[in-house]
């Protein structure tokens, strides 16, 4: 009972679109630097894992003995979400439903059933998951979990892993929250030396991406202005372009902000903007009137660009890889539009692209229509059928989740709903892609179109 066709391959050089977005109208590309334009290689999760792992013992004098845990590379994946109550590391989808199965403790699964024992309910409250909006009068913080939403807190969660494992196995009694906040700032401390490491030796963590040159040529071929807002300093950030693009890579850009401190860069209204001086490689006390081309800048606030440039709202598309710290602040107050850089994406679209995993998925939805039809009949042959196929369901749920990754499956949907990191996305991203330079595949004129999803209550499929 197998279709005849399956779905085509997806395009993983391709733009998805999660809102109408018209190139025509934009005017001004603005950049995030780290995972946006600069993209690492695993190297880079090993160095900050080791950093991390060796200031924990060293300022937090953590056991000698978790000196010799090593990374494990795929073990989490971006947006899981951390409950530094219980010590959890688990996956939510859209519904803030708890995915069984990817529920950890240390290095490994926590039934089901004790899951369901510790939390009395599939769904986590909203308070535990999210901090209550900037306007509201419920100023006090109940969040429990914290999200791990970007790149750079894969090693972090590997750390934490590791380091809670050895606590286990050793019987040593720990504060998950004080394990949490040490590994967080031992990972965060290690940055300036990760900093210093990479500009030693660029290529041992940068993947060169060929394509950036003739994107940014491209861009201001067709009279695009260009700025750069990243958290990293100066040194480090010129190196890396030095790189990927060459010496004269500040030619490309009207303003670089440097060390800008997202979110509050988006959020803040009155931190001042300071010159950075190149060659004295420190900041100057001058006031900032004007942005000038070539000059660096540091700190500042998102409403003084706005001022100083005169770009605003739908002419400036933003691209970032963090949802929320580089995307959400500036389409929610400031109407910019925003691109995602989702590094994973690539491999999420090679698996969706195998043919396999497509004659699984196909399988998978005909088996629950089968099922969902055949439900409502009643007899003690009909229940034995139903268990037999809801059995198999079960089995090619979970070989589904794990050809994306063994522990937590797909980055953006559970068995059948989106993440709760997907839904994020695609309310703060029209459109989003695995590298930058995939939108050399479209001219600067093209709109982007989302795709018409059916509602549940539509037609099953609008394709005949």
């Amino acid at each position: 009972m197998h279709p005849k066709k399956l779905p085509q391959d997806v395009n993983p050089k391709g733009v998805f679109a999660c809102n109408e977005l018209d190139l025509k109208e934009v005017q001004v590309y603005g950049f995030d630097y780290d995972y946006t334009l600069a993209c690492y290689k695993p190297s880079m999760d090993y160095l900050l894992y080791n950093l991390g792992r060796d200031m924990l013992i060293k300022k937090y004098k953590y056991p000698e003995g978790i000196g010799n845990l090593e990374y494990r590379e795929n073990f989490a994946v971006r947006g899981l979400h951390y409950d530094f109550e219980k010590g959890l590391l688990l996956k939510l989808d859209s519904f803030l439903q708890i995915q069984l199965g990817a529920v950890y403790r240390g290095l490994h699964p926590v039934p089901d059933d004790e899951v369901l024992r510790m939390y009395k309910n599939r769904i986590i409250p909203i308070a535990y998951v999210e901090a209550p909006p900037k306007h509201s009068n419920d100023g006090v913080r109940r969040t429990k979990m914290i999200q791990l939403a970007d790149l750079f807190s894969v090693p972090e969660m590997g750390l934490l892993c590791n380091v809670t494992e050895y606590f286990l196995r050793n019987h040593i009694d720990y504060h998950p929250e004080i394990l949490f906040r040490d590994v967080k700032n031992s990972v965060q401390s290690c940055h300036p030396i990760m900093h210093q490491l990479v500009v030693e030796n660029v290529s041992e963590y940068l993947e060169q991406n060929k394509d950036l040159r003739r994107f940014f040529g491209r861009l201001r071929k067709a009279d695009k202005k260009m700025f750069l807002v990243t958290n990293s300093p100066f040194h480090f950030v010129n190196k890396g372009m030095q790189f990927l693009v060459g010496e004269n890579w500040k030619d490309y850009f009207d303003v670089v902000i440097v060390q800008a401190r997202k979110p509050r860069f988006f959020t803040e209204e009155s931190r001042p903007l300071r010159i950075y001086d190149e060659v004295k490689q420190t900041q100057l006390w001058d006031r900032v009137t004007k942005l000038d081309k070539g000059v660096i800048y540091l700190e500042g606030t998102v409403k003084q660009l706005q001022d100083m440039t005169g770009w605003r709202g739908h002419q400036v598309l933003y691209f970032g890889d963090h949802p929320y710290s580089d995307l959400a602040d500036v389409t929610l107050e400031h109407g910019w539009r925003t691109g995602a850089i989702i590094k994973e994406l690539t491999h999420e679209i090679e698996t969706l692209n195998d043919q396999k995993f497509k004659e699984n998925a196909n399988w998978l939805q005909m088996l629950t229509g089968v099922i969902e039809e055949h439900q409502d009949y009643e007899g003690p042959e009909v229940q034995d059928e139903l268990d037999e196929w809801m059995k198999e369901r079960d089995e090619l749920r979970n070989e589904i989740k794990s050809v994306f990754n063994k522990q937590f499956g797909s980055v953006f949907r559970t068995y059948h709903n989106p993440t709760y990191f997907s839904r994020r996305l695609f309310r703060f991203a029209d459109i989003y892609m695995s590298s930058i330079t995939n939108l050399l595949e479209y001219s600067t004129s093209h709109t982007f179109y989302p795709r018409r999803g059916v509602m549940p209550h539509e037609y099953t499929s609008y394709f005949v």
